[in-house]
């Protein structure tokens, strides 16, 4: 325990010393800088006004932002201790295979799931002060959606960081993850089902099975319990699962998700030739 905790250590300090990291948290603190700026929460849109209003933008934007952000700066973080001989050096310590890779796993959350949650926090704080209520439950449920979202794409980003030794393959990996994930979300696409003649239920047992998609949806329900915004598909929806159920399903499933993509990677990084 004490070696996965070194290794979760080193990796913080890492990502602290690159770039990425301050571009990260630029991003998720600059929007929120701008949505004070641009007077968000003191404006009504469809209903939503003060914390309500800036929560359901910051949703808009983590849902396309944060998955790409988590692929790009985690695929490498396996692959390029491996291409630059680090992996060889940190295993010659008395560290076991487990201890490094779960040990980086923990490291790299907390440094993607960090910034995030202190802009949510921030944005709050801001809303108070302006002289809006608190919602301690869509905030709790939010900072529970954005964990499951960082846990599901790290263990996305870590299977393929132990399935490629070359980090630009890793980075074209995590392009094409995201890109099939967002076309899932796409009406385009469930147009396209729909011509087939697919079933609807099989065409939102597809959607919903994606990461991204229960995400939107457990977002969506945090402001509208009646899911009136994405039409006819929430009577299907909501009678089927319900709206605590469906809450359940969007935080439970994508971590879940992640734990069983983890597990994956670890095997294969046990099995592979890992240096």
């Amino acid at each position: 325990m004490k070696n996965l905790s070194l290794v979760a250590y080193l990796d913080i300090k890492e990502s602290l010393r690159a770039r990425w990291f301050y571009v990260y948290a630029f991003v998720f603190g600059g929007l929120m800088g701008l949505f004070f700026i641009s007077g968000i929460t003191d404006s009504v849109v469809m209903g939503f006004t003060g914390l309500s209003r800036l929560l359901l933008v910051f949703i808009q934007v983590t849902i396309i932002i944060l998955p790409i952000f988590i692929l790009i700066t985690t695929v490498k973080s396996i692959s390029s201790d491996r291409e630059s001989n680090v992996l060889e050096y940190m295993l010659s310590f008395p560290i076991s295979l487990s201890e490094y890779y779960w040990g980086k796993l923990l490291g790299r959350f907390v440094t993607v799931f960090f910034p995030v949650i202190v802009a949510l926090f921030v944005g709050v704080a801001w809303g108070l002060f302006k002289g809006g209520q608190m919602p301690w439950a869509m905030i709790f449920l939010y900072s529970a959606l954005i964990f499951s979202i960082c846990a599901v794409f790290l263990g996305i980003a870590f299977l393929i960081s132990t399935m490629v030794k070359s980090h630009d393959i890793a980075l074209g990996l995590s392009f094409t993850v995201w890109i099939v994930l967002l076309a899932f979300i796409d009406v385009a696409l469930i147009g396209l089902m729909m011509q087939n003649r697919v079933s609807d239920e099989v065409i939102l047992t597809v959607a919903m099975l994606n990461p991204l998609e229960a995400f939107r949806i457990g977002a969506i329900a945090l402001f509208d319990p009646e899911l009136t915004v994405i039409g006819p598909v929430a009577y299907y929806l909501l009678d089927s699962l319900g709206h605590t159920f469906l809450m359940i399903y969007a935080v439970v499933y994508p971590i879940l998700l992640g734990v069983i993509f983890a597990l994956l990677g670890y095997a294969v990084f046990k099995k592979r030739d890992i240096l």
